[in-house]
């Protein structure tokens, strides 16, 4: 059986990859497609405990280095008991949040450095790359103010306290969306940046177009 397509979806909170993960899982769905969804931290009953640690804003004395650990611990933990399997079975897996976030919040934001976390992923993670990445990048003002708001909101709603990230300064996030950028222009094959404070639909746009175009490639190989 040909190995399935391992899509991810990258950028920083309130960039809107919830909504478009959703969006691509159901027209993927109309085109007589599967998918399997994840993400990350979480996707499975491990990963869900350590996301419910790295995201609480109590997780106060957590070191830069312990949360590496703990974001490779929960992907590890994804890749063999979802990502692996379903790939293996010739599915397409649509995963919220991979690597690169480790490499742009961690790497840039926390500043350890894009070298560890590449070197960790080819050791933890057997150097499991994604197909496709799409990169949602909105302008760092607009993607705080949504996540922020967001979150404070899920807050009142539900009790869940995920809003340990927000609470870093700009210059934080700063680093993040440019390690982002890096990112981009270093690896063009296999990330599609997608750029800008666009609608909804717009994004969804282009994220159709490169979706298509990778199963198109996938077909014909």
């Amino acid at each position: 059986m040909p190995r399935g397509l391992f899509i991810t979806l990258e950028g920083l909170d309130g960039s809107g990859k919830t909504t478009q993960i959703n969006r691509l899982a159901a027209w993927l769905k109309k085109h007589g497609q599967q998918p399997i969804l994840t993400r990350q931290p979480g996707g499975t009953p491990t990963g869900d405990r350590i996301r419910a640690l790295l995201l609480d804003s109590r997780s106060t004395a957590l070191s830069p280095l312990a949360e590496m650990a703990l974001m490779f611990a929960d992907r590890a933990q994804a890749i063999a008991e979802v990502i692996q399997p379903a790939l293996d079975a010739g599915k397409i897996v649509l995963c919220d949040r991979f690597t690169d976030s480790t490499e742009a919040y961690q790497g840039g934001g926390r500043q350890l450095g894009s070298a560890v976390v590449l070197e960790l992923h080819r050791l933890l993670c057997s150097n499991l790359q994604p197909d496709l990445t799409l990169l949602l990048l909105p302008s760092l003002e607009v993607s705080l103010a949504r996540a922020r708001h967001r979150n404070q909101r899920e807050n009142k709603k539900s009790g869940q306290d995920e809003n340990r990230f927000e609470l870093e300064e700009d210059a934080f996030y700063r680093r993040v969306w440019e390690k982002y950028k890096e990112i981009a222009a270093r690896e063009p094959q296999r990330v599609v940046l997608v750029q800008g404070n666009l609608t909804i639909d717009e994004v969804h746009e282009q994220i159709v177009e490169a979706v298509s175009e990778r199963l198109l490639a996938s077909r014909a190989t």
